[in-house]
C-alpha cells in the first residue's frame, strides 16, 4: 500500500499580497525597535553617536532615581490592573442584571473611556488640591482632614493609579460584559434547581467561564499600566520629588536633558519589562486552555 501524504493547503492570495503589509510592519516596528537596540549601546546627540556598550544600562540601574521609576512602575501596572480587573468583573455583573435603568448606568461608567486622558489630569489635579479641592472640602465638612493626595510622597502615586482606575474600569466592564452574555443561562437554571446561592453561583460558574475575558483585562490592563505616562504627567509630572515617576516619564525627562542614549536605554529596558511580564502571562494562560 503507498502511504499517502496529507497535501498542505495552497494560500488563495498570492505572495505579493503580504507586501505592503510587510513593508508598513518594517517601517513601523522592526526599524524602529532595531534602531532603539542601537542607538541605546551608544551616547549620542541627534548628530553623532558613539558606541559605549552596555554602559547606558549600567547607568540606568546604578541611578536610585531610576530605579525608583522602574519599581513604581510596577506598583502601579500591578495596582491598576488589579483594581480594573476586580471593579470591572462587580460591575459587569450589576450592569446584566435587572436593575433600573440599566442602559444609562452603562453609559455612565464607559464614559471616562472617551474623555481626554489629560483633560482628566488636569480636572483631578483641581479636585486634589489640598486646600481647595472639592474632594478635601467635602471632607472637611464631615470633619475629615484632608490628605495631600499630590503632595504627599506616600500618596502621589497611588492617587494617580486611582484616577486611572477610574478613567479605565468602563473598557474593563464592558469586556466583561461581552464575556457573560457569552455565558449560557442554562449553567445558571441548573445551579438555581441544585440550591446553589448567588455567590456560589458566582465563584462556580461565572469565574471560571469568565476567564478569557479576565485574560484579556488584565492584559490590557498590565501593558496599560507599564507603559502610562500621560496620566502622570498631567497630575504630578513625576512629583513630588521622584516619588510617582514612572519609567516612562524617567524617559521623558532624560530626553529633555539631553540625555537621548540613557533615555533610549530605558525604553530598551520598558520593552523588556512589558515582553517578560506579557509573554509567559499569555503563554500559561493559552497552555491552560487547551488541556482544559
Amino acid at each position: 500500500m503507498t502511504e499517502t501524504r496529507p497535501r498542505s493547503r495552497k494560500s488563495p492570495y498570492p505572495l505579493w499580497f503580504f507586501i505592503p503589509a510587510a513593508v508598513i510592519y518594517g517601517v513601523l516596528f522592526l526599524f524602529p525597535t532595531i534602531s532603539s537596540l542601537w542607538y541605546s549601546l551608544t551616547r549620542w546627540d541627534l548628530s553623532t553617536a558613539e558606541f559605549i556598550g552596555l554602559e547606558n544600562f549600567r547607568q540606568f540601574f546604578s541611578e536610585p532615581f531610576l530605579v525608583k521609576g522602574l519599581v513604581n512602575t510596577l506598583i502601579y501596572a500591578v495596582t491598576t490592573s488589579g483594581l480594573k480587573t476586580v471593579f470591572g468583573l462587580l460591575l459587569a455583573v450589576l450592569l446584566t442584571s435587572n436593575i433600573f435603568a440599566r442602559g444609562f448606568l452603562r453609559t455612565l461608567v464607559f464614559f471616562p473611556v472617551l474623555v481626554s486622558t489629560i483633560g482628566i489630569g488636569i480636572t483631578f489635579t483641581v479636585m486634589m488640591h489640598p486646600t481647595k479641592g472639592i474632594i478635601n472640602v467635602a471632607l472637611e465638612t464631615l470633619g475629615i482632614p484632608g490628605p495631600g493626595w499630590l503632595t504627599n510622597p506616600a500618596l502621589a502615586l497611588f492617587s494617580v493609579a486611582l484616577v486611572d482606575v477610574w478613567k479605565g474600569v468602563g473598557l474593563a466592564t464592558l469586556i466583561f460584559i461581552a464575556g457573560l452574555a457569552a455565558i449560557s443561562p442554562d449553567y445558571y437554571e441548573a445551579a438555581r434547581i441544585d440550591g446553589a446561592t448567588r455567590l456560589q453561583q458566582f465563584f462556580r460558574i461565572t469565574l471560571p467561564l469568565v476567564r478569557p475575558a479576565t485574560v484579556i483585562v488584565v492584559t490590557l490592563s498590565l501593558i496599560g499600566g507599564l507603559r502610562s505616562f500621560d496620566l502622570i504627567w498631567a497630575m504630578t509630572r513625576g512629583g513630588p520629588g521622584f516619588s510617582s515617576d514612572v519609567i516612562a516619564s524617567v524617559i521623558y525627562k532624560q530626553y529633555q536633558a539631553g540625555f537621548y542614549g540613557l533615555s533610549t536605554a530605558g525604553n530598551v529596558i520598558l520593552f523588556a519589562l512589558i515582553a517578560v511580564i506579557i509573554l509567559p502571562f499569555t503563554l500559561w494562560f493559552n497552555r491552560r486552555e487547551v488541556e482544559e
